[in-house]
């Protein structure tokens, strides 16, 4: 019997400037440490001002902004690749940079196992976009008009 694994997802998120801070890091690692996701794969981006970009797997940061970031665990899935990257670079302004990062929704590997066990197919698995969600919920707390 196989093992089932959470859905995996990608996100990409831009800074503006040259310097990965870290501030992000301590609320990936309490969802890695609470078991909700496993980060697979981790990938920096940065486009100078001339427009000439550079990528980064995590070890290879320079070591004032490594520092921030070593203490995520981060398997080298290699589930991203050049062509992720050149997108991304394609994407952003000069002077900025990126964070690509795949994660595995580890809290959904018990459901995805069940389903597995079942012989269950998945027909449909996408994301609601936020704005959507936002949008249905003020709908629904919007008191209906009185019908006469």
């Amino acid at each position: 019997m196989s093992t089932a694994h959470g859905p995996f997802e990608v996100m990409v998120v831009k800074f503006p400037g040259n310097h990965f801070s870290g501030e992000i890091v301590p609320a990936l690692r309490e969802l890695v440490d609470k078991n909700i996701i496993r980060i697979v794969d981790l990938v920096f981006v940065r486009k100078d001002r001339d427009s000439s970009v550079q990528a980064f797997e995590l070890n290879e940061l320079p070591p004032d902004e490594l520092t921030a970031f070593e203490s995520l665990p981060v398997e080298s899935g290699g589930l991203l690749n050049e062509g992720d990257v050149e997108d991304v670079a394609n994407r952003l302004e000069a002077n900025s940079s990126a964070g690509l990062m795949v994660w595995e929704n580890v809290w959904a590997s018990s459901f995805a196992q069940a389903v597995l066990n079942a012989d269950g197919q998945v027909l449909v698995f996408e994301p609601i976009p936020a704005e959507a969600v936002e949008a249905a919920m003020d709908a629904a707390a919007r008191p209906e008009p009185d019908r006469d």
